[in-house]
């Protein structure tokens, strides 16, 4: 198998190519030739490799960005079908070993398979070089696969979250309701009030509904923020 053309696209030349070559090598293809191995093991490690480039960047990459939010940012990034089109971007699907009976069912158009094969590679370059390379491949080919405008796509998830805080503290939902309108139809403003299950009230305004939405969310969320407590001096100071 030729596959220069393929570490050109990965961005990484092997010292040991049989590491590649496993990494292509799905169990249908070993089973049928009657090779020693196939590439589970490898998906296996690249899997846990690729979650923690991806993690480590993320952390660097959104310093202002919660915990939660980062989790949902990269489960997007590593997710089956954006793995998938990542690795049919490279080529995998054309290098990919498969048996025939995998091969004629359309086994190299299927995703799963194509995720998998993704993290086999990630994990042959672990094992040909090392975690500082694996991290600049993984980041070589994720470079523009990066959310820009993560303010926003926080903000979209105020509802959601203040939604899981009402569930925690008090077993219900917060309500939204939309309580006026004014200006202009092509310049309305949008007037919002959320009610927490304990009564308490917020309102709020927005270019739409949703925005307002979103704002009144935040407002609630940071009420039911833990307050920290005031410092305190050494007794008798």
């Amino acid at each position: 198998m030729d596959t220069v053309e393929l570490e050109q696209c990965i961005h990484h030349r092997f010292s040991q190519v049989k590491l590649l070559h496993l990494a292509l090598t799905h169990s249908s293809y070993a089973n049928e030739q009657g090779c020693e191995g196939n590439n589970e093991r490898l998906e296996f490690l690249g899997d846990a490799v690729l979650e923690l480039c991806i993690s480590e960047e993320a952390y660097k990459r959104y310093p202002l960005v919660p915990e939660g939010h980062l989790t949902r940012i990269r489960s997007n990034l590593v997710k089956e079908t954006s793995l998938a089109f990542l690795a049919r971007n490279l080529g995998l699907d054309r290098y990919l070993l498969l048996g025939r009976g995998e091969d004629m069912q359309g086994g190299r158009e299927r995703d799963s398979l194509l995720s998998d094969v993704f993290e086999a590679v990630i994990g042959a370059v672990f094992l040909d070089s090392g975690f500082e390379n694996a991290k600049r491949v993984v980041a070589e080919i994720f470079r523009d696969r990066w959310p820009e405008n993560t303010v926003m796509q926080v903000a979209k998830d105020y509802k959601s979250r203040l939604q899981e805080e009402t569930q925690r503290l008090f077993q219900a939902r917060p309500v939204y309701v939309l309580t006026g309108t004014e200006g202009p139809e092509h310049e309305k403003i949008f007037e919002v009030q959320v009610t927490l299950p304990n009564g308490v009230r917020f309102d709020s305004r927005g270019s739409s509904v949703k925005k307002a939405e979103q704002i009144a969310a935040r407002k609630a969320l940071e009420f039911l923020a833990p307050k920290k407590p005031e410092h305190q001096g050494p007794e008798g100071a």
